[in-house]
């Protein structure tokens, strides 16, 4: 079989990481997503996996992650037969398989051309009301083409801290201001995290840079009238962290004792 060759670099190639992550997972006998389609795309790939450092403890970190912002969004589109998703920063995310929405719901996975295109070879299109954007997050064209006419729920993961502030700010800002009614499903990191980036191994070694870390959520609440953080969930506190090797659970016991590193990344859902 031939395999992809990557060419991606920088903040798009960590998108491999969490991909890996997400097959690593997906190989665990207490699997939390089952993300066969993302071990498939991990076999069909040429590169180097080693270069994320991902080990069993941040392979099911991610999943844990994946799995909180999966639950909010099935939650959302319970509420509303008749949505639009837009999902963010999309990389090799199977979030459209996983959620698998009805015809009724029109979903937009976005992000650079060149993301797309190798989405486009990996991973199986689904059927019903799906689009594929090739664009950056931040350019407002493709924004403007997005029917406003229903509840939308924005899913970004591992998106917002390689954004600079007033980028991530004016990109909430004309989502919320375009929409009538909707949630913001997103992860940050705090500004602790940001100041020790070049400890995670796929963000040092695909020479990424990390920009915004987020100090108080409810700092996002004063950019739009309405906007309301409905949960604000710590990494350390994440449902399913018991399902974390030994080692793991003792250091996310540990670091949610450490003021700065409790708060080191955060999981939040907000209302508009």
């Amino acid at each position: 079989m031939d395999r992809e060759k990557i060419t991606l670099s920088g903040a798009q190639e960590t998108l491999l990481a969490t991909l890996y992550g997400r097959a690593v997972d997906s190989r665990s006998p207490d699997s939390i997503l089952h993300d066969h389609a993302a071990r498939e795309a991990v076999e069909r790939v040429a590169y180097d996996f080693g270069k994320t450092g991902m080990t069993d403890t941040t392979a099911v970190g991610i999943a844990l992650r994946a799995k909180q912002l999966d639950d909010w969004a099935m939650e959302f589109l319970a509420e509303h037969q008749k949505a639009t998703v837009l999902h963010l920063a999309c990389g090799l995310d199977t979030r459209v398989q996983r959620l698998d929405p009805p015809s009724s719901v029109r979903w937009l996975d976005v992000d650079y051309p060149e993301v797309i295109d190798l989405r486009r070879r990996l991973l199986p299109e689904p059927p019903g009301n799906y689009e594929m954007v090739g664009a950056s997050v931040t350019d407002e064209a493709w924004l403007r083409e997005v029917p406003d006419d229903r509840p939308t729920v924005v899913v970004a993961e591992g998106l917002t801290m390689y954004l600079r502030k007033e980028d991530g700010k004016r990109l909430i800002q004309r989502i919320t201001e375009r929409f009538p009614s909707g949630q913001l499903l997103f992860d940050v990191y705090g500004p602790l995290g940001i100041r020790l980036q070049k400890m995670v191994p796929a963000v040092r070694n695909a020479g990424a840079t990390l920009h915004w870390g987020l100090d108080d959520p409810h700092e996002v609440e004063t950019w739009h009238p309405g906007l309301t953080c409905l949960d604000a969930v710590r990494s350390v506190d994440m449902p399913g962290v018991e399902k974390m090797p030994a080692s793991g659970r003792m250091s996310m016991r540990v670091m949610a004792r450490l003021p700065g590193f409790r708060d080191v990344g955060r999981i939040l859902r907000y209302r508009f």
